[in-house]
């Protein structure tokens, strides 16, 4: 038993001065490789400038009128005649349908929601026909301009105020042909 206990005595000494007497190795870090960046040099693609004529070859009808090239005008109520501050509009409109020759407009007459439906078919009517007479008298050939009254029935805007009733007083303008 004596020999027992010298052994364990002796081999507690051995773990416990080896396990004192080494120092851990120190490790140094390890350091994360740089990562250079190199930017390639950017070259612009320049995009030629596309002509009006080349814009307007490229897009549809429904692009067309969905930009809204020919602007809408208003009218007074019960009235069919076009107001002065409307003739600029129209203007800007001719110079543009005179620039592509080959449109055709739909003017679309329409009415605010007073009166009586066969009423505003014909004041809308009246209104298309206004509209058109003054693209005719600013050059343009009548037979490229037809013309529809929807009277009432498809306001712009709803509403029971004036100003509803004014924004939906009013001639569009519809591409039909390039």
């Amino acid at each position: 038993m004596k020999k027992c206990l010298l052994i364990l005595v002796a081999l507690s000494l051995i773990l416990m001065f080896n396990a004192c007497g080494k120092k851990a190795a120190k490790v140094a870090p390890v350091q994360e490789p740089v990562v250079e960046r190199v930017e390639e040099p950017t070259t612009q693609v320049e995009r030629p400038v596309l002509s009006e004529e080349e814009i307007f070859q490229q897009k549809s009808l429904e692009e067309l009128n969905k930009d809204q090239i020919l602007k809408r005008i208003n009218f007074d109520f019960d009235k069919y005649t076009v107001r002065e501050d409307m003739k600029a509009i129209l203007q800007a409109n001719a110079n543009w349908l005179l620039k592509f020759a080959s449109v055709e407009v739909l003017v679309e007459g329409h009415c605010d929601e007073r009166g009586t439906i066969e009423y505003n078919i014909a004041l809308g009517e009246k209104r298309a026909e206004a509209a058109k007479n003054y693209l005719v008298s600013l050059g343009m050939k009548a037979a490229k301009i037809k013309i529809i009254s929807y009277g009432k029935n498809k306001p712009l805007v709803q509403g029971e105020d004036e100003a509803s009733y004014f924004q939906n007083r009013r001639a569009e303008f519809i591409i039909t042909k390039k």
